[in-house]
């Protein structure tokens, strides 16, 4: 409950109020205690004070309870003896806060997204739970993307990256150094536990805009932004490093402010050994160096968790506003941890601190806030005062009514940008690589096929010819045996003609030989006829002296 420039959070029993001042409000804060003790409503508390001084608060659902902030608190009778035994009645109306809602799984609230790069690899090397070896793969995966321009948004874009380097680290090596293609597999199989427990849906865009939480309401009241953080304790992974992404882009983007009357935004971090289990203590000290100077910048952090050990010494000793609820002490190191919790406060002379924490009830704590001056006042032990919201849970009419009037968050949040980023390109060129591949490889084919048909040209070329040549050889060898034969039948007709003419050179003479002989013969029968008629004497002589005959 906010009275002038404070916030009434508890009545000591001596009736000394515990008032959390405004201006010191930014030096940070626990509040602790075992299970029941009432831890969610004292931060409630907490929280509508800072809401109504106008201070924006973000805190995270975790039993589903913190949304009954929306919604107005319920009377009764014990309430009504609670309101007269803090004395408040005049300042006291039941009421609920202005609400955001927040989800980081796409459940009952505006979708809560950060991109890869955002995130960036120290923090990712700790949500993906790397060793040293494969954050420093990590590391030359983001440089890698910044180098070559690749944005870094979703997981399948630094999954397609990680890939893409995989399958060149022979190249990346004399550049970045040596890339374990084991390292590499080793993060791709750390990325498929995250995007089981929801982290494709959280790493996207359109990413968070951080001053998107620190709007206050038309009335002047400052937004308490719930997360809805029932699932995601399932997954605490990404709940961790959202809230320490969260405090490191604070911490980064604004700007120093000094000591303001009032903080600029108050940051609840519940369940908060989910962030410091197995932290490298490398990252530890980088939580310890946000915290000792954001508040310069006008940002507190109050840490929820059930015993003070569970956040490292050197966080807890920046933790200036304290409320401890109640502890229990069933074993020596629990019975270490009470007397660790209760000497931490600064002594009151009228109680055992170690041993008032033990007998402690629900609604009961040790509580010491930083004075005017800035040092811390004397521990008390008092009673929590109530919320002025509901205690319980709001109903899902309160939740929806809240969720309507988000509507500029909800059109600016509500659907998912896939653009053009590190999976698109790699898969593009990727894609064009293929394709080239695939020209080269047809290109190759088309050769290779074109280089045996021309083959099988050559060889049909090589035997046409080769029967061409056959065939004149055989041609040849035919017209050869054509003029043989021809000759021979030449050299035979010759003969013959030979033979014919020399047969009729015979016969003709045969027949001159015969002609004369019958010429000679008619001759003689002639000139017998004639001898005949002038003598046979005679004519014989005759015939004697013509043909020469003696007879």
């Amino acid at each position: 409950m906010l009275i002038n420039d404070r916030i009434y959070m508890a009545l000591g029993d001596t009736g000394n109020p515990c008032n959390l001042l405004l201006n010191q409000a930014n030096r940070h804060g626990l509040i602790a205690g075992a299970s029941g003790t009432g831890k969610t409503v004292t931060f409630k508390v907490m929280a509508e004070g800072f809401s109504a001084a106008g201070v924006p608060v973000f805190m995270a659902d975790v039993k589903g309870d913190i949304s009954g902030m929306a919604q107005p608190g319920v009377d009764n009778e014990g309430m009504q003896k609670r309101i007269d035994r803090f004395g408040i009645r005049e300042y006291w109306e039941y009421r609920g806060c202005p609400v955001r809602f927040w989800d980081m799984l796409t459940g009952s609230g505006m979708p809560v997204r950060v991109t890869v790069s955002d995130m960036g690899p120290v923090l990712l090397a700790r949500l993906l739970g790397l060793t040293d070896v494969q954050e420093g793969i990590l590391n030359i995966v983001f440089r890698v993307a910044d180098d070559q321009g690749l944005l870094l948004i979703d997981l399948k874009d630094l999954r397609a990256l990680l890939n893409y380097v995989y399958e060149h680290s022979d190249d990346f090596e004399t550049i970045y150094g040596h890339v374990a293609k084991a390292s590499v597999g080793a993060i791709l199989r750390s990325l498929l536990s995250i995007e089981q427990q929801g982290g494709d849906h959280f790493f996207g865009e359109p990413a968070l805009d951080v001053h998107d939480l620190f709007a206050c309401a038309p009335d002047g009241r400052g937004y308490v932004n719930v997360l809805n953080a029932m699932r995601i304790m399932q997954t605490p992974q990404i709940y961790s490093m959202f809230l320490l992404y969260i405090l490191s882009y604070l911490f980064e983007t604004l700007p120093e402010v000094g000591d303001p009357e009032k903080p600029k935004f108050v940051f609840f971090f519940d369940e908060a050994h989910l962030l410091f289990d197995n932290l490298p203590k490398a990252l530890i000290d980088k939580i310890v160096q946000i915290i000792k100077l954001i508040r310069s910048k006008g940002v507190g952090v109050y840490f929820i968790t059930q015993s003070p050990s569970d956040i490292p010494n050197e966080v807890l000793a920046q933790l200036s506003n304290r409320v401890q609820h109640g502890l229990r002490a069933y074993t020596p190191q629990e019975q270490k941890a009470v007397r660790a919790a209760a000497q931490a406060f600064r002594v009151n002379p009228n109680f055992d601190a170690a041993q008032v924490l033990l007998e402690l009830g629900t609604g009961e704590a040790l509580v010491s806030f930083l004075d005017e001056k800035g040092a811390p006042c004397i521990v008390e032990n008092a009673k929590v005062l109530p919320p002025q919201c509901l205690m319980a849970a709001a109903s899902q009419e309160v939740i929806n009514s809240c969720l309507e009037q988000q509507m500029y968050l909800n059109i600016k949040y509500a659907e998912s940008i896939d653009r053009v980023s590190a999976y698109e390109i790699i898969a593009e060129t990727a894609l064009k690589a293929a394709q080239e591949a695939a020209l080269e490889e047809e290109r190759k084919r088309i050769e290779e096929e074109r280089a045996k048909l021309e083959a099988e040209r050559a060889n049909e070329e090589e035997k046409r010819l080769k029967e061409i040549e056959r065939q004149a050889q055989q041609a040849r060898r035919e017209l050869e045996r054509e003029a043989e034969r021809r000759a021979r039948e030449a050299q035979k007709e010759q003969e013959r003609r030979a033979r014919e003419a020399q047969k009729e050179q015979e016969r003709r003479a045969r027949e001159r030989q015969k002609e004369a002989e019958q010429m000679r013969k008619q001759v003689l029968k002639t000139a017998g006829s004639i001898f005949d008629q002038i003598g046979k004497q005679a004519g014989k002589d005759i015939l004697r002296g013509i043909f020469g005959t003696r007879r």
